[in-house]
């Protein structure tokens, strides 16, 4: 009997989750007319039909991309080129995903926007591989998600895509067995594989975050879920995903909530790490077991959003990030602009520092060794770089009323939106500013990093600037593309004078809302 009473218990809760899920849909579809917008899912099926209605490519220089954040970044297999993907630009009424491919000349600094036919549909968040071979490489793309215009609604894709760089050609790859919708998840080439690990799934009703592994076979072009052996990692977006050059794979940090009561989530900042390791002698790729591996040198802060690339000789590198910090009644994050190097077979991280300039036109001058009568010539550098730190370039900033920007030196800070450190025992030094969800790819001895986004309140900034910044010399980033702010980057809703017809027309939709809640409740 108690068994059955259980049974039932359970089946009654079900309902009730069905039926109130029901409810809010309901609601979502209201708002969502009142706000003029269609359904997601009749808004991301009428952009695909476009898309398959394009019949020619187009390609053409540009000076710049558009800025966005939650993109695609990866160094082309073949050439002495970047390429971006996809993306997000939100200006504080409206949302805009793209689904471009951007390349970046590095010879010849030079920009140019690649249109190919019957593509993925716009998206962000997704990832994307790049892997040698075939008619000059192929990038690998899966997931991500549509945001509609009004932030409202999100489409968490499930699908898989090639390009073909030589044929600039798109191929959507059909196969069953794999990875259910998300976005945040990641995505690392192991051999002839690709290993794909977490994510989430929100449709603003429920939310749920992955720790599921799946591989793809870069020959058999099937998916197959693994099934590691150990306590795997709690489920996680937005991590640290590396390939090892043992076959290891390493995983550490991210982002997920967790349900503390009805309505109610907390946010969780992981900082834990784990390596997904092969078992010995097997020779399926299918074999694998989680285990639980500590940080070593300086650990950073826990943050997710971290710009993360993998450099030869198993290192990696990883740039700033955000740290959410929750409050009682509202969440804010503290962004990043701190640069880590990390030794990935021991998972041993210590922060760049970075030398500084050296001034190219040296002053030499002579005096004479004490207690001797000949006079030698010697470098003055030291004495340069006294006089800079004790005489700094003045501060200079740009305030357009909306975001305040430090382009000159600063105090030491590792949260800044302006763009200068002092090195450690050194000179100021410019760094690139806080921002999370940019990309960075290891190209021809250099860190490249682009893009991203910063919050400051209610407000985001996004950004379209480009950084280099040479791993052997490690004095000072480089800037190829500098950041453009305007005023028009965020439209302040709340800061236009409403009129009287508007304030009634608001005051109506909240006793409507106010009325339909207490329907909800009485059913």
């Amino acid at each position: 009997m108690g068994k059955n009473k259980q049974n039932k218990k359970g089946k009654g809760a079900e309902k009730t989750a069905v039926k109130t899920e029901k409810k809010l849909s309901k609601k979502q579809k209201k708002d969502l007319a009142d706000l003029g917008e269609e359904d997601v899912e009749s808004i991301v099926a009428q952009i695909e039909m476009e898309e398959k209605k394009k019949q020619a490519v187009t390609e053409a220089a540009i000076d710049r991309p558009l800025k966005r954040s939650s993109f695609a970044f990866v160094a082309h297999p073949e050439k002495d080129e970047l390429i971006l993907f996809g993306g997000e630009f939100f200006n504080g009424q409206k949302t805009v995903m793209y689904n471009d491919i951007v390349n970046f000349n590095i010879a010849k600094n030079s920009w140019s926007c690649l249109k190919v036919p019957g593509g993925p549909a716009p998206r962000s968040g997704h990832q994307m591989v790049a892997v040698p071979g075939g008619k000059g490489g192929q990038l690998w793309l899966f997931g991500g998600e549509f945001i509609s215009p009004s932030q409202s609604q999100f489409y968490h894709y499930n699908d898989l895509w090639v390009h073909h760089l030589g044929e600039k050609r798109w191929q959507k790859i059909n196969c069953p067995g794999g990875p259910s919708a998300r976005s945040g998840h990641r995505m690392v080439v192991n051999k002839k594989q690709i290993i794909l690990f977490g994510g989430y799934h929100d449709n603003t009703i429920n939310f749920k975050y992955f720790n599921d592994v799946y591989s793809f076979d870069l020959k058999d072009y099937k998916w197959k879920k693994l099934e590691p052996t150990g306590i795997p990692p709690p489920p996680r977006s937005a991590c640290i995903m590396a390939a090892l050059p043992s076959g290891k794979i390493l995983v550490c940090g991210g982002y997920s909530k967790v349900k503390v009561k009805k309505d109610v989530d907390k946010g969780v900042m992981h900082t834990d790490a784990f390596l997904l390791t092969p078992d010995k002698g097997d020779e399926t790729g299918t074999k694998w077991k989680w285990v639980s591996v500590k940080t070593g040198g300086v650990s950073p802060l826990p943050r997710s959003g971290m710009a993360f690339t993998v450099m030869p000789s198993g290192r990696a590198f990883a740039f700033g990030g955000v740290r959410d910090e929750e409050g009682e009644e509202d969440l804010s994050g503290t962004f990043l602009n701190d640069s880590y190097f990390v030794d990935l077979e021991s998972n041993v991280w210590r922060t760049v520092t970075l030398s500084g300039k050296k001034d190219q036109t040296k002053r030499l001058r002579r005096r004479k060794k004490e207690g001797e009568g000949n006079e030698e010539e010697i470098d003055d550098d030291e004495e340069e770089q006294q006089k800079m730190e004790e005489e700094p370039l003045p501060l200079v900033t740009s305030d357009d009323g909306i975001f305040k920007v430090t382009v000159g030196p600063g105090p030491v800070a590792q949260t800044t939106v302006g763009g200068t450190q002092p090195s450690a025992g050194g000179p100021v030094v410019f760094h690139p500013s806080s921002r999370m969800s940019a990309g960075v790819v290891f190209k021809q001895g250099k860190i490249f990093l682009y893009g991203g986004q910063y919050e400051e309140g209610d407000k985001q900034l996004t950004f379209s600037d480009l950084y280099s910044l040479d791993v052997h010399k490690l004095d000072e980033w480089q800037t190829l593309l500098v950041s453009e702010i305007s005023p028009e980057d965020w439209v302040d809703s709340g800061s236009s004078s409403s009129s009287e017809d508007d304030s009634e027309e608001e005051d109506d939709e909240d006793e409507d809302e106010d009325n339909e809640e207490t329907a909800m409740d009485t059913d």
